[in-house]
């Protein structure tokens, strides 16, 4: 029979012919046949399935070789022994060689035709080994694939035990050299339908085997560690990702990154690598695994991997976008890349110039994947335009493409930033590892105390959050320019844009500190701002002079007129009051003007005098400050002065050094003398008959004080603010030399704020000196801070006021008497100031018993000219007027409601808790209970800021979006300081990461959380709260 079937197939007969024939050959397989007869049989099939030279051979070798075998099973059992299978193996059949998948394909078949035979054992042994030896010699991707479709039907010739590690290392390896030359679709699908075959072998065998998995992942991370060069592992291996379990990703994570066995090079090239899979069609959680890399290489601070690996896969990254099938993980992979590079726009710039075709693109096929896809890339750019402003030339045609699409808020932008910077903490990933020192939670930065520097880095961030006044410095030109100003545009630069949890400002320090400050010992930060403001708004005069004659020239900033202009700060000057155009940024951020107007009780002259201010000075009450402080005599110490430009208190010994009590900022003097005025004057109607006993009070001195919960009266910012503008009977000790009388006579005294600041600055006069025991003291009253504060302003409209003036009285020789300041019995004037409404920007606090101890931090928050809340303030403000009345009635203060009612409706996490080189969030709350928490943490600079004001910003802030958050755009020189600056931050982190890492791998985090515990003040270091504890002589407790 097997010759008969051996001329058919050979023969030139029909094809129908021939199959009739096939089948009766077919069918004779049902009688009975000698052995020899079969195994005759047998040899020809065989030859025909391997040798055949058509396909019709071979199928009718098949079919033949099927029937045979069924009915002949004793003798096809012995014929597909372990020798001739051996035999095909290792020296393939005849002319055919042993990796030709034909041979492979036969013992497949020939495996299901002996399943039920004992010795298929036997053969199950002998293939358990063969194939780990076929496995081992890099099979090409369809002989693996048809190898993986025999092991996947007979999973008992899968090696067992350490075999079957070894099996799975070698399939690994095997898969990592699959190259696919074709560019053409069909060869490619075949690639890919290929690879997916052996990958899913490798998941079964890791599900039936969880031994196997680890030792083969990291046969993966071997392959694509590699650094030699000639070799490339294949994109194929992408394909296992899928099949790894998303559980281990953080043991498997923490393994390679805390691993010291792999190198930096190797770790690149692996992390490159899997960036690379991204291109694979098929695989899924690639993305996954990639960002989880890169947030674990963050974790353990290998920035410098990071740093390479972005910047030479970024683009890769971008363009796989082009590409539906991968685009969902190129673009999770590309955001994380994007937004956690935040040291520098290099790797930003890189994708730039292909973003507008890309927007155009999916724009214009209009598929809602596409529209979907383009909302989520449009936020990523914003977010990072947002973070890298300054390169209007770069983003305007960027933001022309994406006009039409949604723009998220400035505070997602920030949530977003803040939470992916490879410093933030919540992108770490997981709380096994090293906890981060880069930004916190916030995104703010702190300052590093430079030993007892906090009083600085108080006022520092409380002027760092009035954003009108931040943006004013940032967009200055100050380009070769060495001043004062150029440093503070410097830090407020650091602050915004570094990586670093803390900056040191210590050439800020050095530059900004007064001449009569002791380094190292604590200092009065109301004074340090007063002196910083001086010199800033001194200093840029100077320069406005030297460039009006200079004008070809810069600024002339030279290291000689800046040494002049700091001897100068420190020496009070008049100079003639300057129009609006004319004025510094400081008077234009922070200077009002206030009139002191004092009329002689006994022939009713006059004289004024206006002044400009950059803060007010406000004394406390003598009902609450008396009570408190018994040694405070009225008839013996020596009163706090009284005045709009009152300084701190220095002691005895550094009072020759103070530039002029007088004069906290810039001086602009004017005082009116009017002689023996005896009928109403048109021109000053206004300031005449101010004391005449018999007239009502006047307006704001009998504003209520609001009542706290339980019945105590806590007087509020609001009632410093009255008694400072309460008219003053000045006798005794205090009284008036009159001109016009010739002698010393009693008089009244009233002052008026006749134009109001941007900025209003408030200190709190809570220090005061003891001339018993000699030392000062500190009034630890609790004050209610509102949220919403009603400035009453007069403004004059007479310009003899503000031109030319001679000075009759110089008011600062005036002792102001706590116990002497009394409300005024005069007439109500005329016309009623006008309630301008500010808002609460930040609080300076002081920790501590003594101005010489303790502690200074401070609570801020962000707040523009034009916050939505004015309505609110406004409401506030109609309210308050009606608040004695309600008082009466006995009801609660309407000041009050709108308080709580703003502080109900405040955004979370609006104010920031700034103590050195630590920022956290808090509330306005926790700003009103601090004192009450803490006795000894009393607040002591107040910055509050104007509500509906244009400052000037609008004409440079453009809706074309050059200043795209809000803050101007850096110069280059800057931007690049700061860049340089981040790298090596993250260096430096880096290395110190490297010196712990062993311990890292197994130490668990310890560290205090951000926030401070109930039991313990803010400012505090230990439970005596700000140093003061201690008593004055624990000199080293006195320091933070």
């Amino acid at each position: 029979m097997d010759k008969i079937l051996e001329g058919l197939v050979s023969s030139s007969h029909p094809l129908p012919l021939k199959r009739v024939i096939v089948r009766k050959v077919v069918e004779s397989a049902e009688h009975g046949l000698d052995e020899a007869q079969c195994e005759a049989m047998f040899d020809l099939t065989t030859r025909l399935i391997l040798e055949g030279e058509d396909p019709f051979q071979r199928q009718v070798g098949h079919q033949v070789l099927e029937a045979y075998a069924r009915y002949h099973r004793p003798e096809f059992e012995s014929f597909f022994n372990k020798t001739f299978v051996l035999g095909l193996l290792q020296q393939g059949y005849h002319s055919l060689d042993r990796k030709d998948v034909a041979i492979l394909d036969y013992i497949h078949n020939g495996l299901k035709l002996i399943m039920s035979c004992p010795s298929v054992l036997d053969l199950f042994s002998l293939l358990q080994v063969e194939v780990l030896r076929m496995v081992c010699e890099r099979p090409e991707p369809l002989l693996c694939a048809r190898l993986s479709d025999l092991l996947t039907d007979f999973v008992q010739c899968i090696p067992k035990g350490k075999l079957s590690i070894t099996f799975c290392q070698q399939l690994v390896r095997t898969i990592g050299h699959f190259q696919c030359v074709s560019t053409q679709e069909k060869e490619l699908r075949e690639y890919v339908s290929q690879v997916t075959k052996v990958s899913n072998l490798l998941q079964n065998i890791w599900k039936a085997e969880p031994s196997t998995l680890l030792p083969s992942l990291q046969e993966v991370f071997a392959s694509i560690s590699s650094t030699d060069a000639s070799f490339e592992p294949s994109v194929a291996l992408a394909s296992l990702v899928q099949h790894i379990p998303l559980q281990m990703i953080t043991v498997l994570i923490r393994s390679l990154t805390t691993d010291p066995n792999v190198k930096d090079a190797s770790m690149t090239q692996a992390l490159c690598r899997m960036i690379d899979w991204l291109s694979w069609p098929l695989a899924q959680h690639v993305d996954t695994w990639v960002i989880a890399l890169l947030k674990g290489l963050a974790a353990v601070q290998k920035f410098t991997i990071l740093i390479d690996v972005t910047l030479l896969k970024i683009e890769l990254v971008f363009n796989r976008l082009w590409f539906p099938l991968v685009r969902p993980g190129a673009l999770a992979v590309l955001s994380h890349m994007l937004l956690s590079f935040q040291h520098s726009p290099e790797a930003f710039h890189l994708i730039v110039p292909h973003v507008v075709n890309l927007v155009h693109s999916f724009k214009n096929d209009g598929l809602p994947s596409s529209t979907a896809f383009l909302v989520q890339l449009t936020e990523l750019i914003q977010c990072m335009m947002y973070h890298y402003s300054g390169f209007p030339d770069l983003y305007e045609p960027i933001l022309d493409a994406i006009k039409d699409f949604p723009k998220p808020s400035e505070e997602k932008i920030k949530l977003i930033l803040n939470q992916s910077a490879w410093t933030s903490q919540s992108n770490s990933l997981a709380s096994c590892l090293s906890r981060l020192s880069g930004k916190s939670e916030t995104g703010k930065t702190g300052l590093i105390n430079l030993g007892n520097t906090c009083y600085m880095n108080s006022v520092i961030q409380a002027l760092f959050m009035a954003t009108d006044f931040r943006r004013q410095v940032l967009s200055l030109n100050l380009n070769g320019c060495n001043s004062l100003m150029k440093k503070l545009q410097h830090l407020f630069a650091f602050l915004a844009h570094t990586q670093r949890e803390a900056y040191a400002p210590r050439i800020f320090f050095e530059a900004s500190r007064p001449p009569w400050f002791t380094p190292r010992s604590q200092q009065d930060c109301s004074e340090y701002l007063r002196f910083l403001l001086d010199r800033l708004h001194e200093e840029e005069k100077i320069l406005k002079v030297q460039s009006s004659h200079k004008p070809s020239e810069n600024l002339g900033c030279s290291e000689t007129s800046l040494q002049d202009i700091a001897s100068k700060a420190a020496v009070p000057t008049e100079t003639p009051c300057t129009s609006d155009g004319e004025k510094t940024l400081i008077e234009k951020m922070f200077g009002g003007k206030l009139r002191t107007h004092i009329c002689c009780l006994n022939c009713r002259s006059t004289s004024q005098k206006v002044e400009a201010f950059t803060d007010l000075s406000l004394a406390f009450c003598p009902s609450s400050s008396v009570e408190n402080l018994s040694f405070q005599d009225p008839s013996s110490s020596p009163s706090i002065q009284d005045g709009l430009m009152q300084a701190s208190i220095l002691d005895p010994s550094e009072e020759p050094i103070v530039y002029n009590p007088a004069a906290a900022a810039f001086v602009c003097d004017s005082v009116v003398n009017e002689q023996t005025i005896t009928s109403p004057s048109d021109e000053f109607h206004f300031t005449e008959n101010t004391s005449v006993p018999t007239e009502p009070n006047k307006i704001l001195i009998n504003k209520d004080v609001p009542q706290k919960p339980g019945g105590e009266n806590t007087p509020s910012v609001t009632d410093l603010l009255n008694y400072f503008l309460a008219p003053e009977i000045l006798t005794g000790d205090n009284q008036y030399y009159c001109e016009n009388c010739a002698s010393l006579q009693n008089a009244e005294k009233t002052m008026q704020i006749t134009e109001e600041p941007e900025y209003l600055i408030l200190t709190l006069l809570r220090f005061s000196y003891d001339q018993k025991y000699h030392v000062r003291r500190k009034i630890l009253d609790n004050i209610s801070l509102p949220l919403v504060l009603e400035l009453p302003v007069k403004r004059t409209t007479f310009s003899s006021l503000s031109e030319s003036w001679s000075v009759d009285v110089d008011f600062t020789d005036i002792s102001e008497n706590l116990a002497k300041k009394l409300k005024s019995s005069g007439t109500e004037e005329v016309c009623c100031p006008k309630l301008v409404p500010y808002l609460l920007s930040s609080v300076v606090v002081h920790s501590g018993v003594s101005s010489e101890s303790g502690h200074y931090y401070s609570y801020a928050r962000n707040i523009t000219g034009t916050e939505s809340s004015y309505q609110m303030c406004h409401q506030s403000e109609t309210l308050a007027l009606t608040s004695s009345q309600s008082h009466l009635l006995g009801g609660e203060s309407p000041s009050a409601i709108i308080e709580q009612d703003l502080e109900n409706k405040e955004m979370s996490k609006e104010w920031f808790l700034f103590n050195d080189s630590r920022v956290t969030f808090t509330s306005f709350q926790s700003v009103q209970k601090i004192t009450s928490r803490f006795p000894k943490d009393t607040a002591y600079v107040l910055l509050y800021k104007k509500q509906n004001s244009t400052n000037g910003l609008s004409d440079d802030n453009p809706s074309s979006g050059l200043w795209v958050n809000g803050d101007p755009p850096l110069q280059k020189e800057l931007m690049d300081a700061i860049t340089k600056d981040n790298k090596l931050y993250l260096q430096e982190q880096e290395l110190n990461a490297r010196a712990r890492a062993l311990q890292a791998a197994s130490a668990s985090c310890s560290f205090r959380p951000n926030g401070f515990d109930d039991n313990d003040p803010p400012g505090s270091c230990g439970p005596t709260g700000g140093g003061g504890g201690g008593g004055f002589n624990t000199v080293g407790r006195l320091v933070f």
